[in-house]
C-alpha cells in the first residue's frame, strides 16, 4: 500500500493549544507565572529540555494559579504546548525564560501603564506586540514566512481582504512565488473570475504529495477503505478518514446508478465524517431529513460537477480534491480565529464590517514599502527573542513623521503638521468609528438584552455579542459604558471618559493588572445641570462581596477624585445587577459625614453616592429618559430624607 505523508500548505501564528479568551491577559498571567515560577529557588537552575519533571511542575504551577482549568493526562506536554505559542512570538526562549521582550512587556503589564510611546500612536504593550510579529516566523514544509509581514504585502496591494480572503486565502501564502498567485487570483475573484476553492485546490494540487495521492486514487483498479484512507492524508491517524470509504461507495452509487434510496444514507454517512457539515452543505439542499428521506435525488444541489460526472476517472479526480478542498478549508478555519488573536495585539489591524484592513496611521507609515517588506517576509530574523527597534527589523520600517504627514495627506487627505494634529486625527477617526459601532452592535435594544445577561450571568452569550479578549466584568463597565453615552444624547468625549484598554476596532480587553477601570463622565454646564463629573462605579459582586468589596473603595474613589481635583459637584453612581441593603445604607450614611484622605484633608460635605441596579438602567434606555432629566431625579433622591429601607424604590425606582 502506497503512504503519503501529508505536507503543510499553509502558516498560522502561536498554537491551537493557546487559543483561550481574555487572550491578552493570559499572556500577561503567564508570563507573570513564568517569571514566579523560574525564580523559585528549586527551579532557577533546572533545565526544560527533556525534563518531564519540571515539565509537570510547571503544569501544576499554571493549573494552582488558575491558568489552566482541569487535569492533563499528560502533564508535561501540555505544559510545552501551552508555552510554545509565547516561543513562537519570542516572549520566551526554548527553555521557557522570559526573553527580553518579555521581561519588558511583563513590566508594562505590572505598571498599568499602557498608554503609548510611539509615533503610531498604539499602546506600549500593542507596540511590543508589532515588533514582535513583524519579526514572527513558521516554518511551512521548509518555506520560511512571517505571517504579519504576509497580511502587511497583501493589504498593501489590496487595500483589504474580506474575512473569506483571510481565512482560506492569505495563510496559503507561504512563498514569495505561491503570495504573488494567490494576490493575483484575488484580484481575478474580484473581477468575477474564478472562485476561492478555485484558488485553494490550486494550491494544493501543485504538491507533490497531493499529486502522486490524487493520480493512485484515480489509478486504483478497485477502490478500498485501505486506499481511502492512503489518500486521505490524515495528520493525525489514518484511521480518522475511514467513514469517508462508505461515503464514497454511496456517492458513487448515486452519481452511476441514480439511487433515490441511498440519498438518506449518504446523508446519515455525512454525520460520521468529522467535517460532514461541509459536504452536507455542498451537496443537500436541505438540513430536514424528513424532507432528504421524501425527496430523495431531488434533495441534492443542482449544478454540482461532482453529481453530474460521465466517467469514473473524473468521479474520483473530483471526489479527491472536494474532500482535501473541505480538509483544508475546515483547517484554515480553525487557525483564523487564532490568527486575528495575534493580529489583534499589534493594535494595526482592523477587523470590521467582513473586512480585514489597516488601521489609518499604521497604513500612512507602511503604505510606500511593499516591495521592499516583501524582502524580509520568507526569511527568519536572529533576533526574535531580542528587544530591537524597528530599524534593526529593517531600515525602512523606521518611522518617518514626515512621510506619516504626507501619507495621511495623499491618502486620507487628512492635513497635519504636528504631533498633536495626528494625534486629534487619531482620536476623531476613532470616535467616528465608535459611534458607527454604537449603531451597528449595540442599539437600545442590545444594550438592554446585554444588561439581562449580565443578570443572568449568560456569559457565553455576553462575550459572543461583545468579544472574547476581556473578561465579563470588564464588558459590564464597557457596555455601562456605552449605555451612559446613550442616555448623555451621546454628548462628551466617551473614548476619554471610559477608563479601558480597547483593541483597534474599539472593542474592550482585560489586562492582568486591573485597576482603575470606572467611568468617569463630564458634563458641561447647561440649563439642566451645573459643570460637574459623574464616577460611574460598575461591579458583579453580590450579597456579601458586594459589601466587603465595594463599599470602602466607592467612597474612596470618589473622595480621593474630589480632593484631588478640587470639584466639589463630582458625585459617583455605583451600578450593579443586584444591591445589597447595606451597601445602599452605607452610601446613603456618605450623605451627612466628610471624607478625610492623607494628613486629615477632607471633603467640605459629605459624599454624593447613588445605587443604581441595572434593572432602573434597562427601563431608563426602554423609555428613553435623558440624562437631563435624571440629573434633577438623582439630585432629588440625594437630598431626600426617605428612611433607607424605602429610600431606593420611592426614591429611584419610581421616579425613572
Amino acid at each position: 500500500m502506497s503512504h503519503f505523508p501529508f505536507t503543510s500548505y499553509c502558516w498560522a501564528v502561536g498554537t491551537t493549544s493557546f487559543r483561550t479568551v481574555n487572550f491578552n491577559i493570559q499572556i500577561e498571567r503567564q508570563l507573570a507565572l513564568l517569571d514566579e515560577f523560574w525564580n523559585m529557588p528549586e527551579n532557577k537552575d533546572t533545565p526544560w529540555a527533556s525534563n518531564d519533571i519540571v515539565r509537570s511542575d510547571l503544569y501544576h504551577f499554571f493549573q494552582k494559579n488558575g491558568l489552566v482549568v482541569g487535569t492533563a493526562l499528560r502533564p508535561a506536554k501540555d505544559a510545552r504546548q501551552i508555552t510554545s505559542g509565547l516561543v513562537d512570538i519570542g516572549l520566551i526562549d526554548h527553555e521557557r525564560r522570559l526573553s527580553s521582550v518579555g521581561k519588558i512587556l511583563l513590566r508594562i503589564s505590572q505598571s498599568g501603564d499602557f498608554s503609548s510611546d510611539n509615533l503610531l500612536q498604539i499602546s506600549a504593550d500593542s507596540f511590543i506586540y508589532l515588533k514582535q510579529l513583524l519579526k514572527t516566523s513558521t516554518d511551512v514544509d521548509g518555506d520560511i514566512a512571517r505571517p504579519y509581514v504576509v497580511l502587511a504585502y497583501a493589504l498593501l496591494q489590496l487595500g483589504q481582504l474580506t474575512d473569506e480572503e483571510f481565512t482560506y486565502l492569505l495563510p496559503l501564502c507561504t512563498t514569495e512565488a505561491n503570495t504573488k498567485t494567490i494576490i493575483s487570483g484575488i484580484k481575478d475573484l474580484r473581477c468575477n473570475n474564478g472562485s476561492i476553492d478555485d484558488i485553494i485546490v490550486s494550491r494544493l494540487m501543485v504538491m507533490d504529495n497531493y499529486k502522486m495521492a490524487r493520480d493512485y486514487f484515480i489509478s486504483a483498479e478497485r477502490i478500498t477503505e485501505s486506499v481511502i484512507t492512503a489518500v486521505g492524508m490524515n495528520r493525525k491517524s489514518r484511521a480518522y478518514d475511514k467513514p469517508y470509504y462508505p461515503f464514497y461507495k454511496t456517492l458513487y452509487n448515486i452519481v452511476f446508478n441514480y439511487d433515490d434510496g441511498a440519498v438518506s444514507t449518504l446523508y446519515e454517512q455525512s454525520k460520521k465524517i468529522k467535517i460532514g457539515k461541509w459536504w452536507r452543505k455542498y451537496l443537500f439542499k436541505t438540513s430536514s431529513t424528513k424532507a432528504i428521506k421524501r425527496d430523495g435525488l431531488s434533495a441534492l444541489n443542482d449544478n454540482i460537477p461532482l453529481l453530474s460526472v460521465k466517467n469514473e476517472s473524473e468521479f474520483k479526480r473530483l471526489f479527491f480534491e472536494q474532500m482535501h478542498l473541505f480538509k483544508a478549508k475546515a483547517n484554515l478555519s480553525d487557525y483564523a480565529d487564532l490568527n486575528t488573536r495575534y493580529f489583534k495585539t499589534t493594535d494595526s489591524i482592523l477587523f470590521v464590517d467582513g473586512t480585514v484592513k489597516f488601521d489609518v496611521i499604521p497604513h500612512c507609515w507602511l503604505h510606500d514599502y511593499a516591495d521592499d517588506i516583501l524582502n524580509i517576509a520568507f526569511e527568519k530574523s536572529a533576533d526574535l527573542d531580542s528587544d530591537i527597534d524597528l530599524f534593526g527589523i529593517a531600515n525602512y520600517l523606521t518611522i518617518d513623521e514626515h512621510r506619516l504627514h504626507e501619507n495621511l495627506k495623499a491618502i486620507y487627505n487628512i492635513t497635519v503638521t504636528t504631533a498633536d494634529d495626528v494625534r486629534k486625527v487619531i482620536h476623531d477617526e476613532r470616535c467616528a468609528r465608535f459611534n458607527a459601532l454604537v449603531d451597528e452592535r449595540f442599539d437600545r435594544v442590545t444594550l438592554i438584552d446585554l444588561l439581562q445577561k449580565f443578570e443572568q450571568r449568560d456569559d457565553n452569550a455576553i462575550r459572543h455579542m461583545v468579544t472574547n479578549n476581556a473578561d465579563i466584568p470588564t464588558i459590564f463597565e464597557y457596555i455601562l459604558g456605552i449605555a451612559w453615552y446613550v442616555i448623555s444624547d451621546r454628548h462628551g468625549d466617551i473614548l476619554s471618559y471610559m477608563n479601558l484598554s480597547l483593541e483597534a476596532d474599539l472593542l474592550p480587553r482585560s489586562h492582568a493588572t486591573g485597576g482603575n477601570a470606572d467611568i468617569e463622565y463630564q458634563y458641561y454646564e447647561t440649563s439642566n445641570y451645573p459643570a460637574h463629573r459623574l464616577l460611574l462605579e460598575a461591579t458583579l459582586a453580590e450579597s456579601s462581596n458586594q459589601r466587603r468589596m465595594e463599599m470602602e473603595p466607592v467612597s474612596r474613589h470618589l473622595g480621593e477624585y474630589i480632593l484631588r481635583t478640587g470639584n466639589a459637584d463630582a458625585y459617583c453612581i455605583f451600578v450593579s445587577t443586584f444591591l445589597h441593603p447595606s451597601v445602599v445604607g452605607d452610601f446613603r450614611s456618605w450623605k451627612n459625614r466628610a471624607y478625610y484622605g492623607r494628613n486629615y484633608a477632607s471633603t467640605n460635605e459629605g459624599l454624593k453616592i447613588l445605587p443604581l441596579a441595572t434593572s432602573e438602567i434597562k427601563t431608563i434606555l426602554e423609555r428613553k429618559i435623558s440624562y437631563d432629566k435624571l440629573y434633577s431625579i438623582f439630585e432629588t433622591a440625594y437630598r431626600s430624607n426617605e428612611p433607607v429601607p424605602t429610600w431606593y424604590d420611592y426614591e429611584i425606582v419610581n421616579s425613572v
